[in-house]
């Protein structure tokens, strides 16, 4: 099993839910968050002073799949948030040793 973590732009939430749809996911954890990377921020004007932005608004969404769909899961969120700009966002996979669904008690990828 693998746990993947998205960070996307906000405007791009409902094409990439609409996507993992698509390929057959059934649920996910999204957040609202702040960060930046290469993005770096902005400079905005309020009342007029200048400030920096430091951190954007991004969206977090959490995924657990079995390993055969990781790739197809990946496509489909590339397919649906990228735009070519910078700030896109990022994927990160990583194996989940054990997953327990409290309800029924199952394990592993029952579990999911």
């Amino acid at each position: 099993m693998k746990k993947i973590e998205v960070i996307i732009k906000p405007f791009k939430l409902e094409d990439v839910k609409d996507a993992l749809v698509e390929v057959g996911i059934t649920g996910m954890s999204v957040y609202d968050v702040k960060g930046y990377g290469r993005q770096q921020g902005h400079s905005e004007l309020y009342r007029g002073a200048e400030y920096v932005v430091d951190f954007l608004p991004k969206i977090k969404i959490d995924i657990v799949v079995k390993d055969e769909m990781v790739e197809s899961v990946i496509n489909a969120i590339v397919g649906s948030a990228k735009t070519g700009k910078i700030g896109d966002g990022k994927i990160f996979v990583s194996s989940l040793d054990e997953v327990v669904r409290i309800r029924t008690e199952e394990r592993g990828s029952e579990a999911v």
